[in-house]
């Protein structure tokens, strides 16, 4: 407590006071205090760094402590104080390892995301190989004794944990090893809202790289009514990879299921997604394309806004193609082309500007190719809807938003190359022009004057004596050349494969991965290295093999003399460890008991033998106590007589002889 105290003032001056502070306290027996000297290392760096060399010492002699418990403070002063001084922990790597399952929640996170960075700058990269019998794993022993220590650590209850352990297996471990990791965070959606939001981004990370993990569990991440939005976009998202031949019908429900839902973001989604399906799944088109042209007759003006959208990728990615695309209709089978003219003539009901403005772009790109109708406008063979959805779109073009307005004056130029002779197309384009020419959006002013410069040279319907506009000059393009600057090279099609820009190369564990923008402070991950340093170096006192004490080798025969004392002496038994079955040696010589009535036999024949030497040394001990009372008889008889001096001198000399006999 006096260390936290000193360590949170934040007074430079005692810095030096604070790192001998720090010093006595990494000294200390206690691991409590040991720990809390490591959590004043980063206060201490972050008041004075000039201290560093001092705590990179305290920090190394706090790593040789044996104890779990300051081990994850230290992890987190080594990352404020020395990060990049990994050849610290070459000594200490694989204790760590093994003390993994013994720290605390929170220390097993920090620890775990030091080890993953010295495993991927210390390590070699697991190599696999292709042979006759399928893929060949060879993966480092430092590595799988990394990975065979967190393991465990799976079914922690802390999901910092779990996601740690997952973390530390998606980047260093084979892919024999990536399934691993599944069950757990499946297990991690069910524990809470804010947890589930956490884990369908590591999900996320993970399905992109290797989504046949996740595909059979699909059902785990259908979309909820309780979920919140960011919930539901991570589901979609996941929706979406997890698609495949063996799924997409019952996920092509859901999807149809989820464009009724109120959230607008949720119907997106879910339509787009339908498109996506029909693009990665050929069976499944005419189904979506079905539940598509249905969706362009519903109230919900984001509904018909995101069925275009999607109507217009699939349309332009099968005629850029030449792929057949078509769907079931009560009469018959509707073309690409029919698709687009279905479009055309519902352009009125449809209100979303984004939406008007793609069913203009496509009756304008493809308004010149047959179609298959028998009615056609001007000689070029312009489809019949073209001249009608111009003309709708010229009475409303002030009433229009930006987008919708760039659409029409782009359209009404399309027209008039296509079919130049054409006087009601010349004069649609004229009208429409000189709207856009004089509207409050800059955008829309300087596409109709580039447009109208662009067909001077086409036609002179545009600059006729009644404009009042003289001729410009500068280079006048040809028919040809105007026609190719307004269809060529808008063909390709980029794909929506539903993943943010910022998302496709989001870390595992980043915050980038959860918030979904780009962060310049976020977790770093190294490189592999092509060769790993040596094995060598992680070699320490601590890998010694230890013998177990039921293993050790027993002597075989006991000293006598050992044995004699032993006999009146009392024996302690101390326990120090479980002894298995089999370790015990019998020192008398005999063989181990397998049969109980064996046992009784010995065990009456053992006391027997006891009982006669107790016999025996009980009759020794009698016989001395008699010799004894019989010397002492004789000296009372030899006192009681009152002899003369010389006798008496004689009787000394007698007595003295009978008691040194006795003796």
């Amino acid at each position: 407590m006096a260390l936290r105290v000193l360590s949170g003032i934040r007074v430079p001056m005692i810095g030096s006071i604070v790192v001998l502070a720090i010093k006595k306290c990494a000294a200390d027996i206690s691991p409590y205090v040991k720990k809390a000297a490591a959590q004043a290392i980063p206060k201490c760096y972050s008041l004075d760094s000039s201290h560093q060399p001092e705590l990179i010492t305290i920090i190394s002699t706090l790593l040789r402590d044996r104890s779990p418990l300051p081990i994850g403070s230290v992890a987190v002063a080594f990352e404020a104080v020395c990060p990049t001084r990994l050849d610290l922990f070459h000594q200490h790597y694989r204790r760590l390892c093994r003390t993994l399952i013994d720290m605390d929640d929170w220390g097993q996170v920090d620890l775990l995301n030091l080890l993953v960075r010295y495993a991927r700058t210390m390590l070699p990269r697991p190599v696999i190989t292709e042979d006759a019998d399928g893929q060949s794993e060879e993966v480092d022993p430092d590595l799988k004794l990394l990975l065979s220590s967190a393991e465990p650590l799976f079914q922690s209850n802390n999901p910092a944990v779990v996601l740690a352990v997952a973390r530390a297996f998606y980047y260093l471990g084979p892919p024999s090893e990536m399934k691993k990791i599944v069950s757990p965070l499946l297990r991690l959606l069910h524990i809470s809202p804010e947890i589930e939001r956490v884990t369908l981004s590591y999900i996320l990370v993970v399905a992109r790289s290797s989504p046949s993990l996740f595909t059979p569990h699909y059902t785990s991440f259908l979309v909820r009514t309780d979920d919140i939005r960011q919930v539901k976009k991570d589901k979609m998202q996941l929706l979406r990879l997890l698609i495949s031949a063996e799924n997409h019908q019952a996920l092509l429900r859901e999807f149809i299921y989820y464009a009724d839902d109120s959230d607008d973001d949720l119907v997106a989604d879910a339509i787009q997604a339908i498109g996506y399906c029909a693009r990665l799944v050929p069976e499944s088109t005419q189904q979506c394309l079905t539940a598509l042209m249905s969706f362009i007759q519903s109230k919900h003006d984001p509904v018909v806004a995101n069925a275009v959208l999607v109507l217009k990728s699939l349309v332009q990615l099968s005629l850029h193609h030449h792929q057949t695309l078509t769907i079931a209709s009560t009469s018959g089978a509707y073309s690409p082309m029919a698709i687009i003219s279905r479009l055309a003539y519902r352009i009125e009901e449809i209100r979303h500007p984004k939406a008007r403005a793609c069913v203009l772009w496509l009756v304008g790109q493809y308004a010149s190719i047959d179609a298959g109708t028998e009615a056609k406008l001007g000689p070029e063979g312009i489809a019949e809807w073209a001249p009608d959805v111009l003309r709708k779109a010229a009475g409303f073009f002030t009433k229009e938003t930006p987008y919708v307005k760039l659409q029409t004056v782009t359209l009404a130029a399309k027209l008039l190359v296509l079919c130049p002779s054409d006087r009601t197309l010349g004069l649609l384009n004229r009208y429409v022009l000189s709207l856009a020419r004089y509207d409050l959006n800059f955008d829309v002013r300087d596409r109709a004057r580039m447009l109208g410069s662009l067909l001077s040279g086409v036609t002179s319907v545009l600059h006729s004596d009644e404009d009042g506009h003289e001729d410009q000059g500068g280079v006048v393009l040809r028919r040809e050349q105007v026609k190719m600057v307004l269809f060529e090279g808008k063909q390709d099609v980029s794909l929506d494969t539903g993943i943010p820009v910022d998302d496709r190369h989001a870390l595992l564990g980043s915050l980038s991965a959860v918030v979904g923008r780009d962060l310049t402070y976020d977790s770093y991950l190294p490189d592999w290295l092509e060769e790993g340093t040596e094995s060598s170096l992680r070699d320490s006192e601590y890998d010694a093999p230890q013998v177990p004490i039921h293993a050790q080798p027993l002597p075989s025969a006991i000293p006598r003399s050992i044995a004699s004392s032993s006999k009146n002496t009392p024996v302690i038994l101390t326990p120090t460890g479980p002894s298995p079955s089999g370790s015990f040696v019998r020192q008398n010589g005999k063989s181990d008991w397998t049969d109980l009535d064996k046992f009784y036999a010995e065990t009456e024949s053992t006391e027997e033998e006891e009982g006669t030497e107790e016999e025996a040394v009980e009759s020794d001990e009698e016989e001395a106590d008699s010799n004894e009372d019989g010397d002492s008889e004789e000296e009372e008889e030899g006192s009681a007589e009152e002899p003369d001096t010389d006798s008496v001198d004689e009787g000394k000399g007698e007595s003295e002889d009978v008691l040194h006999h006795a003796r």
